[in-house]
């Protein structure tokens, strides 16, 4: 019974300590604009759909079975995930707004944003690669 006790506890905190994983918002390398954490937020709530030099914003969410989502919303949006998806759902009901496209994968996020110099996402601080920018990191 300790032994199963014991197990379950280790299995409990390798589980919290991946959820506290650094996340980093990334754009596209050709994208120079200055972004604060504010403008972030504001993007990925809806509340604007432009970055601070005027270029269309498209962010790009993970799908919520992803640790670093959670992370996420918790330290940039200052929302549990529940709380955001709430919040879009006001907002889809109402025809007020439309949620950011999830992605299941942080590779395939790497990929779009590569790709398209409007994205801006985030991904775990660890799979950063020289393809995209980071802007942000909690």
């Amino acid at each position: 019974m300790l032994k199963r006790s014991i197990a379950a506890l280790i299995v409990a905190l390798s589980f919290s300590t991946s959820s506290f994983a650094d996340v980093s918002v990334i754009v596209n390398k050709s994208n120079t604009s200055e972004i604060s954490v504010e403008d972030i937020k504001r993007i990925f709530l809806g509340k604007a759909q432009q970055f601070p030099n005027g270029e269309e914003a498209v962010p790009i969410n993970l799908e919520m079975t992803v640790p670093s989502r959670v992370n996420f919303d918790q330290s940039v949006l200052g929302r549990s995930t529940s709380q955001v998806t709430s919040y879009w759902s006001k907002l889809v009901f109402t025809g007020k707004g439309t949620p950011p496209k999830e992605i299941s994968s942080e590779t395939d996020v790497i990929e779009l944003v590569k790709n398209n110099q409007n994205i801006i996402a985030y991904i775990d601080s660890d799979k950063v690669t020289g393809d995209v920018r980071v802007i942000a990191t909690n």
